[in-house]
């Protein structure tokens, strides 16, 4: 027997595909920074009839959230790669705005995934999806459908992509993931990323985090004399490192002699 895909009804969504787009719209009128859209598909048509009428409802920016899990065991990571290839191209085809695309963690080679990805147009990556991960009810023998919010443990993976991959693509870089306080603001800046996203620390906070975010960044700068983002952003990539081993293999005995049980 084959399993097929499930998906909740669309009466059980919070807001359809017309409410989000009457969404962007309404934003995209009512304040002057960029709106950016985000968009998850299933189908080709589906991709491409969505991302123009986000185009024609204002956004000025489009994610591609292809948020992909590939259980089907017989497919193989270069057909998994292709996908995120035929999708963008697809949509790259199909609006003039600029792109930005979602990136699994889970790539054999994420280095060479980003290159192809500039190479079929990709303007921006977005470093990393946080896929859903269930849980079980051990007592009720259920898989948990809960959310469970980032927290700052989650930065490390990746501030090391981001770290490899500034100065080495074209794309802009944007740091999604682990965003608590300003603290991982700065650290995602240092390693190259032009964007940091919070999502969870607005849902934890309320939108008026984000002025705590900003004034704590303005204060770490500051206090070390930097007049300008672009005096730190990428500083502390690899390729600018005097040891970039510090983000390979070659540490790693390093981190391991240097443990301390507490």
């Amino acid at each position: 027997m084959r399993l097929e895909p499930s998906f909740p009804a669309l009466a059980d969504y919070k807001s359809g595909p017309h409410d989000y787009l009457e969404l962007v719209r309404r934003a995209s009128e009512a304040v002057h920074v960029p709106i950016i859209a985000s968009l998850n598909g299933i189908t080709d048509e589906g991709w491409i009839s969505y991302a123009r009428q986000i185009e024609d409802a204002g956004a000025r920016g489009l994610e591609l959230n292809i948020y992909f899990i590939p259980a089907d065991i017989s497919q193989t990571g270069r057909e998994v790669e292709q996908r995120y290839l035929d999708i963008l191209r697809s949509v790259r085809a199909a609006v003039s705005l600029p792109i930005a695309v979602k990136l699994s963690p889970y790539f054999s080679s994420i280095g060479h995934m980003a290159l192809e990805l500039e190479g079929a147009g990709a303007d921006a990556l977005v470093l990393f999806n946080r896929f859903y991960q269930p849980d079980l009810d051990l007592v009720r023998l259920k898989v948990l459908t809960d959310l469970t919010l980032s927290d700052p443990a989650e930065i490390r993976l990746p501030l090391l992509w981001l770290a490899v991959l500034s100065g080495r693509v074209k794309a802009s870089l944007a740091a999604s993931t682990g965003v608590a306080t300003t603290d991982e603001v700065v650290k995602y800046l240092l390693v190259g990323a032009d964007v940091v996203m919070a999502t969870s620390a607005l849902l934890r906070h309320g939108v008026g985090y984000v002025g705590d975010l900003l004034g704590g960044l303005d204060t770490w700068l500051a206090a070390r004399e930097f007049t300008s983002l672009e005096h730190v952003r990428g500083i502390m990539s690899q390729s600018r490192l005097r040891d970039p081993q510090a983000f390979e293999r070659a540490n790693y005995l390093k981190i391991l002699q240097g443990y301390r049980a507490g």
